[in-house]
Order: C-alpha cells, then sequence, then structure tokens
C-alpha cells in the first residue's frame, strides 16, 4: 500500500486553454511519489498562460518538448491538442516542481505577463484598498506606502499604458517583477491574500481578491 496520498482533483487546471512548458522529462520523473505512471513515461510540468495554474502533462508518442513553448492543454478542445496527449488532474503545488522547473518559473511567468501587458497594467489603474489600512497596490513586493500614494496620484493625472511608462512616471525600476514576486508568492501559499490567483480548494482563512477576473472581464477574455 503506498504511504502517499493520491493528489486530489485541481479545478483549476480545467480553467487554462494553454500551458508554458516548464520541464519536459523524457524518461519520466524518478522523485515524484504520487504517480507511478510519472517515473517510467515522460512527463512535462507546465503553468497555465491564463490563472498561473501548476500542471502536468503526459506528450504524444515522439513528441519532444521545449522549456517555454507554449501547448494547447485545453479539455474542451482535446481533439485539436497536437502535442499534448494526458492532462493530469491533481493538485501540482509549488514543491510538487523539479528544480528546473523552479528555477524557469519566474521567466515563465514574465513572459505570460509580457503577453498580456495591457491587462496587468490595468491593474495599477484599477487596483483598490483591501482594507481601510491596506490598499492592494501593497502587497506587491516592494511597494511601500511612498510609492503607493504616486502611482495613485499619477494615474488620476492620466491612466497608465504600458510598464515602461509606469516605469518612468514613478520611477518603479521594475514593475513586472513585482507582479511576478506576487504572484510567486501565491503559487507558493506564502500569504492569506491571493490577488490574483484562485487560492487551493482545500485553503483556510485566506481572502481571495480575484482582480485576474476582473481584468479578464474589463477586456472581455474568456
Amino acid at each position: 500500500m503506498s504511504l502517499h496520498k493520491p493528489r486530489e482533483f485541481d479545478r483549476r487546471v480545467f480553467k487554462e486553454d494553454y500551458a508554458l512548458v516548464l520541464d519536459f522529462l523524457p524518461n519520466g520523473n524518478p522523485v515524484d511519489m504520487h504517480h507511478p505512471s510519472h517515473r517510467v513515461k515522460p512527463i512535462a510540468q507546465a503553468i497555465g498562460d491564463k490563472y498561473f495554474t501548476l500542471l502536468e502533462f503526459h506528450p504524444k508518442p515522439k513528441v519532444y518538448l521545449l522549456q517555454g513553448e507554449r501547448v494547447l492543454v485545453s479539455f474542451s478542445k482535446k481533439e485539436l491538442r497536437d502535442k499534448v496527449d494526458y492532462v493530469w488532474g491533481g493538485v501540482v503545488t509549488y514543491n510538487d516542481l523539479t528544480s528546473v522547473s523552479k528555477s524557469y518559473l519566474p521567466e515563465a511567468i514574465r513572459k505570460i505577463i509580457m503577453d498580456k501587458e495591457w491587462v496587468f497594467i490595468e491593474f495599477f489603474n484599477v487596483a483598490e484598498p483591501v482594507t481601510l489600512k491596506l490598499h492592494s497596490l501593497e502587497l506587491l513586493p516592494g511597494i511601500g506606502k511612498k510609492s503607493m500614494w504616486l502611482i495613485l496620484e499619477e494615474r488620476k493625472k492620466k491612466q497608465f499604458e504600458s510598464f515602461e511608462e509606469l516605469q518612468q512616471r514613478t520611477k518603479i525600476v521594475d514593475p513586472v517583477k513585482l507582479i511576478i514576486d506576487r504572484i510567486l508568492i501565491e503559487i507558493q501559499g506564502r500569504d492569506r491574500y491571493y490577488l490574483f490567483l484562485e487560492p487551493p480548494s482545500d485553503s483556510v482563512g485566506v481572502i481571495y481578491i480575484n482582480y485576474l477576473k476582473k481584468l479578464y472581464d474589463k477586456f472581455l477574455i474568456t
């Protein structure tokens, strides 16, 4: 009998249509204790390019995947998947990632953010207070009261249209990194606030602010 509990079903996986490959293991993942098949069959770890969901999948026969490659993982469009065979619906956590996946994760997140720059720059235009004493902007690592007030004052004059403009007007060195670092915190479950990501279903005492849905709804992204 296995000493390891099977991974619980993760409904977040089924909301992703595409994902970026973090690591491809053509001979399987020898340290995966959840699924024996993962240790002997080609397996890839990836991150959804819409909701930043971590996931794993088996590629189709004779398919070799490149790190950073964008692949179709959609369940509703399964017949169109050209490289992905079986997508696992179990919860994949940060601790389940290989060292290669963890190393590439920040770069993959940056790529996703930059591909949707018009969405994520809008966060700086619409971010609101979470409580009387805490603003959503302050949940971005590196943003203190001074930077927060500067952003709020600048967006009153004119809304930000790009990260470059935000950088020039607020002197924030790398605004994209602020979002990357926040998403990494949420992926790792290191805070009770979930500004962008949907928390795992078994999370207790968390506050889900759900800015991704608000932003996607604003731009009619389905």
